[in-house]
């Protein structure tokens, strides 16, 4: 239940600190006092969007905050956002600047608005005038209908099915539409695959082939430069270079003792001979390895001639390119194997998703056809106990396709007469929609468990007698839970154990708890208007009893 409510800034509220009772509460004021500005605060503290044309005048922000009393079941959501469960006691705030930004606290701990919205639809449900709208609602209708059977899980898991069935056919149809442009190109990318698997490219080959092509080319001509120099460092007829090197050594190692300086160049003849006669032997083996085969030459050059014409065809302009162009058709036809495979898996989750989903519609379909009996009895039931004696009520359960909340669809019929019923969006007039929902609420409170519930003038359109009756069925609401009602109906306002007036004030709006003597005024003002009579007091206080 909302103990109290904090409110600082907000548009004609200066600073507002209200004590909340448990039961029924009553809040009345005249027209235009503020009553809807305190529902919109308190809407602001639930989640709802926050506006800086909202704060004050002058003032730098506003602050709504709110102490409840939280019902057990909302332990695990704090739990898991890592706020402080404090036994159940929530202090509530929410903070808004004058940019339009806002701060939100539970227990002190900063939360998201998405937090705030999920923890106060399990606190309060503010039935506001508008809202009576959406008793022509479809959605509203079936969730009615599915808080009673008691299948509300059930069709949260519908929906998380459906999503998934969704999900899965998303995905489902991305990998067709992939698979056959895959599949338009197969042909073509295995050809190109096989093309450039078969010419069994590796890295680095072109430039060996370059070097060897220029070698086969000018083979004869290398080898008439080696056979030269061969012959000048051994020549047929004279001294070679070595045998004279060896010479002059024997000269110079003959003058060493004579001549200062000839050891060092007997030693240098004898290392210039030992690298000339390496050189020598270097310049015979690399001659005997140069291939004068035109055979090889036209192997090198036709390897060359595939590799440059591959190089042409994929627009690639090395063998490393080409390697990664094979890697990639390659992967291609990999995709065209991996999408079927994924294709086939996925036709197996959907078959289950649907399947999971239409069971859990048929779960839901026979939970709701088993409660709307009851449910239209109840709310006839109502009705005719706020005097629409001939009422009839009923709600059916009409097959439609599968969707997100099962396979029905939902509808409230209405007849005030007690002829047969039609759809209640096309029969009932303000007054009928007021009981209506009034009967709704009083049946569903029992079923949700929801601590509080602010009705805003349900009672528009309902005076007299029938109006002391919504007045009894509103006080016995209080017996179970927290109900606060904002009216203009004396029968209404009478039933309250506690009374709240909205008062304005030049352009500040307060509220306060209305002593009993308060109270006489302020039910004989609703009863005889500004100008309290003697008799209004009287009937006041009768109906104060």
């Amino acid at each position: 239940m909302l103990r109290s409510l904090h409110i600082e800034n907000y548009v004609l509220i200066d600073s507002l600190d209200i004590s909340l009772p448990e039961g029924l509460g009553i809040i009345t004021g005249q027209t235009g006092a503020g009553k809807s500005i305190l529902l919109g605060a308190l809407s602001l503290l639930m989640g709802g969007k926050g506006d800086a044309a909202l704060i004050s005048a002058g003032a730098q922000n506003c602050i709504v905050e709110g102490e409840f009393s939280a019902p057990e079941a909302i332990r695990p959501i704090l739990e898991e956002a890592e706020v402080e469960w404090d036994g159940g006691n929530l202090l509530v705030r929410r903070v808004l600047n004058a940019s339009g930004r806002s701060r939100s606290f539970i227990n002190d701990s900063p939360v998201n608005v998405q937090l705030l919205q999920e923890i106060s639809a399990q606190l309060v449900d503010v039935h506001s005038q508008h809202q009576s709208l959406q008793l022509a609602d479809r959605r509203f209708q079936m969730s009615v209908l599915d808080h009673y059977a008691g299948c509300a899980a059930d069709v949260e898991a519908c929906r998380s099915r459906w999503n998934e069935v969704q999900s899965i056919s998303r995905e489902l149809d991305a990998v067709r539409e992939k698979l056959s442009r895959v599949q338009a190109d197969r042909d073509y990318n295995a050809a190109r695959f096989k093309q450039l698997d078969e010419a069994r490219l590796r890295d680095g080959e072109l430039e060996e082939l370059d070097a060897e092509q220029k070698q086969l080319a000018n083979a004869e001509s290398i080898k008439e430069s080696f056979a030269a120099a061969s012959a000048l460092l051994e020549p047929e007829e004279g001294m070679s270079v070595e045998s004279a090197l060896k010479e002059a050594e024997r000269l110079m190692t003959k003058l060493t003792g004579l001549v200062p300086g000839c050891s060092d160049l007997a030693e240098r003849l004898h290392s210039s001979r030992i690298e000339i006669a390496d050189i020598a032997e270097t310049v015979v083996e690399m001659d005997s390895r140069v291939n004068l085969s035109q055979e090889r030459l036209e192997q090198v050059e036709e390897r060359m001639g595939l590799l440059y014409d591959l190089m042409r065809k994929h627009g690639c302009a090395s063998v490393a390119e080409l390697i990664a162009a094979r890697e990639r058709y390659s992967e291609a036809l990999f995709d065209s194997d991996a999408l079927e495979g994924r294709l086939s898996e996925l036709g197996k989750q959907l078959d289950a998703a649907r399947k999971a989903h239409l069971a859990l519609c048929e779960k839901i379909h026979a939970a709701r056809s088993k409660a709307a009996p009851g449910l239209a009895a109840g709310i006839q039931e109502s009705l005719r106990f706020l005097e629409l004696d001939r009422a009839v009520f009923a709600v059916d359960v009409v097959s439609a396709d599968p969707s997100a909340t099962g396979s029905d669809s939902v509808v409230f019929r209405f007849s005030a007469t007690g002829a047969s019923p039609v759809d209640v969006a096309k029969c009932a007039s303000g007054g009928e929609i007021s009981r209506i929902m009034l009967s709704l609420k009083a049946l569903m409170a029992r079923y949700t468990g929801m601590p509080t519930m602010i009705f805003d003038e349900i009672d528009t359109g309902v005076s007299g007698s029938a109006a002391d009756k919504m007045g009894q069925m509103i006080c016995r609401m209080g017996e179970n839970m927290q109900v606060l009602a904002i009216t203009h109906l004396p029968q209404v306002a009478a039933k309250g154990s506690a009374h709240f007036v909205v008062e304005k004030s030049g352009d500040v709006s307060t509220m306060h708890l209305l002593t009993p003597e308060e109270r006489v005024k302020e039910i004989a003002r609703l009863l005889s208007g500004e100008h309290i009579t003697p008799e209004a007091i009287a009937n006041a206080k009768s109906l104060l009893g």
